[in-house]
C-alpha cells in the first residue's frame, strides 16, 4: 500500500511539472510570434515609407521630364497599400491589459496616423490585439489581389478599408461639467475597476472606468440592443408561451437538484449517494488510515482507545433503523412535543 501511495504522489507531481513546462513553452511561443509579426509589420511600414520618399524625391529632381509611373499593369493599384499588415499582431495573454477602457460608440482623439489631431468614433474593439477601428477615419486604399476579389465577390482592384489603431494611439473624449456648464475634455489616463455590472450586451465591458487621479466615473456609450421582432401567421401567441404550467413542489419529484444539498450536507457521511470526487477522496483517505495503522506501534493505551472507539461505533449502529436513518430517542421526542405545545399556547394567548 505504501508503494501505491508513493507512486500516485510521484505521478501527480510529474504531471504537474509537465503541465507547468508546457504552459511556459506556450507563453514563450506566443511572445516569439508577437515579436516576429510586430517586427515584420514595422519592416513593411518602413519599406513603404522609404519607397514613397524615393518617388517624391525622384519626381522633384526630374521635374517635367519625370516618367509616368502610374501606368501599365499597376496603373489601377499605384499608390495603394498591400493587403497584409492591416491588423496589428495578437498580444500574448500574459502581456495584455487587465481592462480595456474603450467600447463601440466612444468618441476618441487620434494621436497618430493620417488623421492625427481629429476626433472619431470607435466602430469596433479587438481586445486580443488591443486595437480599435474608427468610423470614417484612418482609412487607406488597399490593393485587392485576384484571390481576394474572388473571396469577397468584388470586381474592384482597390478597396478603402479602415486601418487598425492601437489603444495607446488614442485618448478618450469625455464630457465634464463646471459651474453647470458642460464641456468636453480629453482624458489622458483612464483606469478600470469596481463595481462590475452585468450589461445587456457583450460589447460593453462589465467593469467601471474612471479618470485617473480624479475618481470621476465615465459612462459607457448607450447601445440599442433591442432585437427587431416581426410577427408571422405561424407564430404562437405570447400569452400562450409565457403561461407557466409547471409548479415546483417539495412534496414530489422532480425538484431542483441543489435542494438535497441544502437539506443535507453534500459531503456528509450519512448520505447514501456521493459525488465521484468525494468517493475518490474518501478511498484515498481510507487507504492512508490503513497505511498509518500498520505503522503505529500497539501499546496498552492505544488498545484501550481503539476498544472505546469500537464500542462507540457499535452504539451508533444500534441507533440506525433498517432504512439507514437514526432513531429518535424518547428524550428528543418529549422535548419536541413540549416545545410545540409551548409554541401553540403562546400563539393562542397572542390571539
Amino acid at each position: 500500500m505504501q508503494n501505491v501511495i508513493r507512486r500516485t504522489a510521484l505521478a501527480r507531481n510529474q504531471a504537474a511539472r509537465k503541465l507547468k513546462i508546457q504552459q511556459k513553452q506556450e507563453a514563450r511561443e506566443e511572445v516569439k510570434t508577437f515579436i516576429r509579426e510586430n517586427g515584420q509589420q514595422e519592416k513593411n511600414k518602413n519599406q513603404l515609407s522609404k519607397e514613397a520618399r524615393l518617388r517624391r524625391t525622384d519626381d522633384w529632381l526630374r521635374g517635367s521630364i519625370a516618367p509616368k509611373v502610374d501606368s501599365g499593369l499597376f496603373a489601377e493599384t499605384y499608390g495603394t497599400a498591400p493587403p497584409f499588415g492591416m491588423a496589428l499582431p495578437k498580444i500574448p495573454k500574459h502581456q495584455r491589459k487587465k481592462y480595456i477602457n474603450f467600447a463601440k460608440g466612444d468618441r476618441v482623439a487620434i494621436l497618430k496616423g493620417i488623421d492625427k489631431g481629429k476626433i472619431g468614433v470607435i466602430d469596433s474593439v479587438d481586445p486580443e490585439r488591443e486595437s480599435v477601428t474608427l468610423k470614417n477615419h484612418n482609412i487607406a486604399d488597399v490593393s485587392m489581389p485576384q484571390w481576394l476579389q474572388d473571396a469577397y465577390s468584388s470586381k474592384n482592384a482597390v478597396s478603402s478599408v479602415p486601418i487598425s489603431l492601437s489603444i495607446n494611439d488614442i485618448r478618450l473624449v469625455v464630457t465634464l461639467e463646471e459651474n453647470g456648464t458642460p464641456y468636453e475634455a480629453i482624458a489622458k489616463h483612464v483606469i478600470g475597476g469596481h463595481p462590475f455590472i452585468k450589461r445587456p450586451n457583450d460589447v460593453t465591458p462589465r467593469h467601471t472606468r474612471y479618470i485617473k487621479g480624479e475618481g470621476i466615473p465615465i459612462p459607457w456609450p448607450n447601445e440599442d440592443v433591442t432585437p427587431t421582432i416581426e410577427d408571422n401567421d405561424v407564430d404562437s401567441l405570447r400569452q400562450e408561451v409565457e403561461h407557466e404550467t409547471y409548479v415546483p413542489s417539495m412534496q414530489y419529484a422532480p425538484f431542483e437538484s441543489t435542494i438535497i444539498d441544502e437539506l443535507r450536507n453534500k459531503y456528509s457521511k450519512y448520505r447514501t449517494r456521493h459525488d465521484p470526487e468525494w468517493v475518490k477522496a474518501k478511498k484515498m483517505e481510507d487507504l492512508k488510515k490503513e497505511y498509518l495503522a500498520t505503522r503505529a506501534m500497539l501499546t496498552p493505551q492505544s488498545e484501550q482507545k481503539a476498544r472505546r472507539l469500537e464500542a462507540r461505533a457499535e452504539a451508533r449502529k444500534a441507533l440506525i433503523d433498517e432504512h439507514g436513518n437514526y432513531k429518535m430517542s424518547k428524550e428528543s421526542a418529549a422535548f419536541i412535543e413540549s416545545y410545540m405545545t409551548k409554541q401553540k399556547s403562546q400563539a393562542e394567548q397572542a390571539e
